[in-house]
Protein backbone atom coordinates (compact mmCIF):
# COMPACT_ATOMS: atom_id res chain seq x y z
CA UNK A 1 0.00 0.00 0.00
CA UNK A 2 1.32 3.89 -0.35
CA UNK A 3 1.00 5.92 1.89
CA UNK A 4 -1.96 7.31 1.56
CA UNK A 5 -3.82 4.42 2.33
CA UNK A 6 -1.58 3.57 5.29
CA UNK A 7 -2.95 6.74 6.48
CA UNK A 8 -5.91 6.12 5.96
CA UNK A 9 -6.30 2.63 7.24
CA UNK A 10 -4.58 4.07 10.29
CA UNK A 11 -6.30 6.88 11.30
CA UNK A 12 -2.63 8.88 11.41
CA UNK A 13 -2.27 11.79 8.91
CA UNK A 14 0.57 11.70 6.37
CA UNK A 15 2.43 14.07 8.39
CA UNK A 16 2.39 12.28 11.73
CA UNK A 17 3.67 8.79 9.65
CA UNK A 18 6.21 10.66 7.87
CA UNK A 19 7.54 12.27 11.79
CA UNK A 20 7.18 8.24 13.31
CA UNK A 21 9.78 7.38 10.08
CA UNK A 22 11.98 10.36 10.57
CA UNK A 23 11.91 9.06 14.05
CA UNK A 24 12.89 5.44 13.34
CA UNK A 25 9.55 4.42 14.98
CA UNK A 26 8.54 3.21 11.78
CA UNK A 27 10.54 1.19 9.72
CA UNK A 28 11.14 2.38 5.90
CA UNK A 29 8.49 1.64 3.11
CA UNK A 30 9.97 -0.79 0.22
CA UNK A 31 11.40 1.86 -2.26
CA UNK A 32 9.85 1.77 -5.61
CA UNK A 33 11.58 4.95 -6.73
CA UNK A 34 12.94 8.07 -5.72
CA UNK A 35 10.06 9.64 -4.62
CA UNK A 36 7.11 6.80 -3.69
CA UNK A 37 7.46 3.81 -1.08
CA UNK A 38 5.18 0.73 -0.44
CA UNK A 39 4.00 -0.48 3.14
CA UNK A 40 3.17 -3.35 3.96
CA UNK A 41 0.82 -5.09 6.84
CA UNK A 42 3.55 -5.10 9.18
CA UNK A 43 3.70 -1.02 9.01
CA UNK A 44 0.18 -1.12 9.62
CA UNK A 45 0.32 -3.20 12.92
CA UNK A 46 3.46 -1.32 14.45
CA UNK A 47 1.79 1.96 13.52
CA UNK A 48 -1.34 0.88 15.54
CA UNK A 49 1.00 0.30 18.56
CA UNK A 50 3.20 3.75 17.66
CA UNK A 51 0.03 5.76 18.35
CA UNK A 52 -1.28 3.28 21.66
CA UNK A 53 2.37 4.24 23.14
CA UNK A 54 2.30 7.83 22.13
CA UNK A 55 -1.84 9.14 21.98
CA UNK A 56 -3.07 6.68 24.83
CA UNK A 57 -0.01 5.78 26.84
CA UNK A 58 1.71 9.35 26.67
CA UNK A 59 4.77 7.89 26.31
CA UNK A 60 7.32 10.33 24.71
CA UNK A 61 9.35 9.70 21.33
CA UNK A 62 12.40 9.24 23.19
CA UNK A 63 10.80 6.60 25.46
CA UNK A 64 8.69 4.84 22.67
CA UNK A 65 11.83 4.55 20.45
CA UNK A 66 13.85 2.41 23.59
CA UNK A 67 10.70 0.26 24.25
CA UNK A 68 10.31 -0.77 20.47
CA UNK A 69 14.24 -1.47 20.11
CA UNK A 70 12.89 -4.27 22.34
CA UNK A 71 10.13 -5.21 20.99
CA UNK A 72 12.75 -5.82 17.78
CA UNK A 73 15.55 -7.34 19.65
CA UNK A 74 15.35 -10.70 17.94
CA UNK A 75 18.61 -11.51 20.24
CA UNK A 76 15.88 -11.99 23.61
CA UNK A 77 13.94 -14.55 24.31
CA UNK A 78 10.60 -13.92 24.58
CA UNK A 79 10.36 -13.43 28.29
CA UNK A 80 13.21 -11.30 28.39
CA UNK A 81 12.55 -9.35 25.42
CA UNK A 82 8.93 -8.66 26.69
CA UNK A 83 10.11 -7.82 30.56
CA UNK A 84 12.53 -5.23 28.67
CA UNK A 85 9.98 -3.85 26.45
CA UNK A 86 7.54 -3.31 29.57
CA UNK A 87 10.51 -2.06 31.80
CA UNK A 88 11.25 0.43 28.83
CA UNK A 89 7.59 2.15 30.01
CA UNK A 90 7.68 5.02 32.30
CA UNK A 91 7.60 3.38 35.75
CA UNK A 92 7.27 4.91 39.58
CA UNK A 93 10.77 6.08 41.31
CA UNK A 94 12.58 3.65 43.68
CA UNK A 95 11.31 3.49 46.95
CA UNK A 96 13.08 4.38 49.91
CA UNK A 97 14.59 1.24 51.41
CA UNK A 98 15.00 3.25 54.53
CA UNK A 99 11.28 4.02 55.39
CA UNK A 100 9.90 1.99 57.76
CA UNK A 101 6.68 1.28 55.99
CA UNK A 102 8.52 0.33 52.38
CA UNK A 103 10.27 -2.10 54.55
CA UNK A 104 7.04 -3.53 55.65
CA UNK A 105 5.60 -3.25 52.66
CA UNK A 106 8.38 -5.11 51.05
CA UNK A 107 7.80 -8.68 53.48
CA UNK A 108 4.04 -7.91 52.49
CA UNK A 109 4.74 -8.95 48.85
CA UNK A 110 7.54 -11.49 49.27
CA UNK A 111 4.96 -13.08 51.88
CA UNK A 112 2.33 -13.22 48.68
CA UNK A 113 4.91 -14.37 45.94
CA UNK A 114 6.38 -17.01 48.38
CA UNK A 115 2.90 -18.10 49.48
CA UNK A 116 1.50 -18.26 45.45
CA UNK A 117 4.65 -19.98 44.43
CA UNK A 118 5.91 -17.32 42.12
CA UNK A 119 9.67 -18.03 42.63
CA UNK A 120 10.23 -16.15 38.93
CA UNK A 121 8.91 -13.09 40.06
CA UNK A 122 10.50 -13.52 43.29
CA UNK A 123 13.60 -13.93 41.44
CA UNK A 124 13.00 -11.00 39.18
CA UNK A 125 11.91 -8.46 42.26
CA UNK A 126 15.43 -6.85 42.75
CA UNK A 127 15.06 -5.09 38.85
CA UNK A 128 11.11 -5.29 38.22
CA UNK A 129 9.30 -1.90 38.07
CA UNK A 130 5.74 -3.82 38.87
CA UNK A 131 7.24 -5.25 41.91
CA UNK A 132 8.40 -1.68 42.80
CA UNK A 133 4.99 -0.13 42.18
CA UNK A 134 3.50 -2.79 44.03
CA UNK A 135 5.47 -2.15 47.15
CA UNK A 136 5.60 1.57 46.52
CA UNK A 137 1.21 1.34 46.58
CA UNK A 138 1.31 -0.72 49.98
CA UNK A 139 3.85 1.46 51.53
CA UNK A 140 1.81 4.44 50.69
CA UNK A 141 -2.03 1.97 52.19
CA UNK A 142 0.02 1.33 55.33
CA UNK A 143 0.65 4.98 55.54
CA UNK A 144 -2.87 6.11 54.87
CA UNK A 145 -3.85 3.90 57.94
CA UNK A 146 -5.02 0.94 55.22
CA UNK A 147 -2.75 -1.97 56.17
CA UNK A 148 -2.80 -3.98 53.57
CA UNK A 149 -0.86 -7.11 54.35
CA UNK A 150 -0.19 -10.81 52.31
CA UNK A 151 -3.82 -12.28 53.60
CA UNK A 152 -5.27 -9.29 51.93
CA UNK A 153 -3.56 -9.19 49.04
CA UNK A 154 -3.68 -12.91 47.91
CA UNK A 155 -6.98 -12.86 46.60
CA UNK A 156 -6.29 -10.23 44.49
CA UNK A 157 -3.19 -11.46 43.45
CA UNK A 158 -5.13 -14.99 42.70
CA UNK A 159 -7.35 -12.97 40.32
CA UNK A 160 -4.54 -10.89 38.90
CA UNK A 161 -3.15 -14.35 38.06
CA UNK A 162 -6.07 -15.76 36.15
CA UNK A 163 -5.69 -12.27 34.11
CA UNK A 164 -2.29 -12.97 33.19
CA UNK A 165 -3.36 -16.44 31.57
CA UNK A 166 -5.80 -14.77 29.43
CA UNK A 167 -3.22 -12.02 28.62
CA UNK A 168 -1.06 -14.39 27.46
CA UNK A 169 -3.33 -16.52 25.75
CA UNK A 170 -4.32 -13.81 23.26
CA UNK A 171 -0.81 -13.12 23.03
CA UNK A 172 -0.17 -16.75 21.33
CA UNK A 173 -2.92 -16.08 18.93
CA UNK A 174 -0.86 -13.47 17.13
CA UNK A 175 1.12 -15.89 14.14
CA UNK A 176 5.19 -14.11 14.45
CA UNK A 177 7.29 -13.42 17.29
CA UNK A 178 7.94 -9.23 16.78
CA UNK A 179 3.57 -9.55 17.08
CA UNK A 180 3.73 -11.37 20.21
CA UNK A 181 5.53 -8.83 22.09
CA UNK A 182 4.14 -6.09 20.10
CA UNK A 183 0.49 -7.11 21.51
CA UNK A 184 1.69 -7.64 25.05
CA UNK A 185 2.97 -4.13 25.05
CA UNK A 186 -0.16 -2.63 23.42
CA UNK A 187 -2.08 -4.60 26.05
CA UNK A 188 -0.06 -3.40 29.02
CA UNK A 189 -1.39 0.48 27.62
CA UNK A 190 -4.52 -0.19 26.02
CA UNK A 191 -6.29 -3.59 28.50
CA UNK A 192 -4.94 -1.49 31.69
CA UNK A 193 -7.43 1.03 31.35
CA UNK A 194 -10.49 -1.75 30.45
CA UNK A 195 -9.53 -3.68 33.50
CA UNK A 196 -9.80 -0.77 35.77
CA UNK A 197 -13.38 0.53 34.22
CA UNK A 198 -14.60 -3.48 34.94
CA UNK A 199 -13.28 -3.27 38.30
CA UNK A 200 -15.42 -0.11 38.97
CA UNK A 201 -18.41 -1.40 37.08
CA UNK A 202 -18.10 -4.73 39.27
CA UNK A 203 -17.96 -2.69 42.37
CA UNK A 204 -21.13 -0.46 41.39
CA UNK A 205 -23.12 -4.00 40.26
CA UNK A 206 -21.90 -5.62 43.97
CA UNK A 207 -22.89 -2.36 45.84
CA UNK A 208 -25.97 -1.87 43.88
CA UNK A 209 -26.94 -5.94 44.80
CA UNK A 210 -26.15 -5.78 48.26
CA UNK A 211 -27.36 -2.71 49.41
CA UNK A 212 -29.77 -1.32 46.42
CA UNK A 213 -30.28 2.13 45.36
CA UNK A 214 -31.57 3.92 48.42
Amino acid sequence: MRLAELSERSGVSTATIKYYLREGLLAPGRQVNTTTAEYDEDHLRRLRLVRALIQVGRVPVATAREVLAHVDDESLGRTIRLGAALWALPQVPEPDGSDEEVRAAHHEVDQVMERLGWSNARSLSSISPAHRSLVAAVATLRRLGYAWDAELMLPYARLMHRAAVHDLDFVETRSSEAEKVETAVAAAILFEPALRALHRLAQEEESARRYGFE
